[in-house]
């Protein structure tokens, strides 16, 4: 699978673009502030009908104008897939697979699969247990269509449960018969999700690691561990336990919104003892393994998006990446760096197809 061509329309700083791409490597160079980035967030969104930074769609149109129009050309399986996402202020998102209307959007999630390198990533690290579920929920759900559907029953439940342990709250009229009906559709969809969660962890650990030494050359010892309380305990007798904690903090206390995955260096939490240069290899060794499992279960290689890497990254592992690229380890690749000089550098004397645009101000040229 390879995107052959993008268009976009009034897209955050491009009011017209349209670029035909190599099916190898593709770079996006030019000063901070083009609009290098805003180029693979369009790829994101055709993939996963989303921007990978902003959750708002109407925050994505050029300023001064009404809506955004995206629209990419894919090859898969040997036939051309036309995609077509629009956003028109207080309108609903429109998303299209040649030309038909998708009825959910939840239906089109896995059929492109994508991974994303960005800075932004660090998140996954340092920021709350949310990141990093979020993080889990986003590789399962490109693999598995149930996974994401048992997902948006569950956070809907979620939230009805917590606003009749609000309400409780606010009245003092206790509901345990309501309250037993959202536990039960709690359980049917936790229990599933915990399942599908356990299962990948299991795989994707041991992918995770092979990329980790890899890249450090076995330098260091690091450990992904997932943790749940469903782990220890039946999430029915979990929210029976819980429930006059709930009621007091009015909230939800048990389940697999609480899901946790740790990061360890050398049995220490890498977000407190990992120097800079330690994070960055985990996180890219965690996207490595992201692309590896989806190529695993999907049979085709998927996009790969690398947001400004090669800064990021000392000249050891930089020449670690590139021997993974030279090795057909990746399919399409799309890239971005401030410096074109660099990039074509880097990939002097690596047999792969190609291409750099050079971008300013919202203006490509090939």
């Amino acid at each position: 699978m390879y995107l052959q061509q993008l268009s976009v329309i009034n897209f955050k700083n491009y009011n017209e673009a349209e670029l035909v791409f190599s099916e190898g490597v593709n770079a996006f160079t030019g000063d901070n502030g083009a609009g290098k980035t805003n180029l693979l967030d369009a790829i994101h969104y055709l993939s996963l009908c989303k921007s990978y930074f902003n959750p708002i769609d109407s925050q994505q149109i050029k300023q001064g104008t009404d809506f955004f129009i995206i629209n990419g050309v894919f090859s898969k399986n040997s036939a051309t897939e036309t995609v077509a996402c629009g956003v028109k202020r207080n309108q609903k998102k429109q998303f299209k697979r040649n030309k038909k209307d998708y009825q959910r959007l939840a239906d089109h999630i896995g059929l492109f699969p994508l991974v994303m390198v960005s800075p932004y990533d660090i998140s996954i690290i340092i920021e709350g247990s949310e990141e990093r579920r979020k993080f889990i929920d986003n590789v399962i759900s490109q693999t598995d269509n149930q996974y994401l559907d048992e997902l948006i029953t569950y956070n809907k439940v979620l939230i009805n449960r917590n606003a009749l342990l609000k309400r409780i709250a606010d009245t003092g009229r206790y509901d345990p018969d309501l309250l037993a009906v959202f536990d039960e559709q709690l359980i049917a969809s936790g229990k599933l999700i915990f399942e599908k969660r356990k299962a990948f962890m299991e795989s994707f650990t041991a992918i995770f690691n092979k990329h980790y030494q890899f890249l450090s050359e076995d330098a260091e010892k690091v450990d992904l561990v997932y943790e749940s309380q469903l782990l220890q305990d039946d999430f029915a007798a979990l929210l029976k336990k819980s429930t006059e904690k709930d009621r007091a903090l009015e909230r939800t206390t048990a389940g697999i919104h609480k899901d946790e995955l740790h990061f360890a260096i050398h049995g220490m939490p890498m977000k407190k003892f990992g120097s800079q240069g330690q994070q960055k290899s985990f996180l890219i060794a965690l996207k490595l393994a992201q692309y590896s499992f989806l190529y695993q279960q999907k049979g085709f290689k998927p996009l790969l998006l690398l947001d400004d890497i090669f800064d990021k990254l000392d000249d050891k592992r930089v020449t670690k990446l590139m021997q993974m690229v030279s090795n057909n380890d990746f399919g399409q690749v799309f890239i971005t760096d401030t410096s074109a000089d660099k990039v074509e550098n880097i990939f002097k004397g690596i047999e792969i197809d190609f291409k750099l645009f050079k971008v300013t101000g919202g203006e490509i040229n090939a």
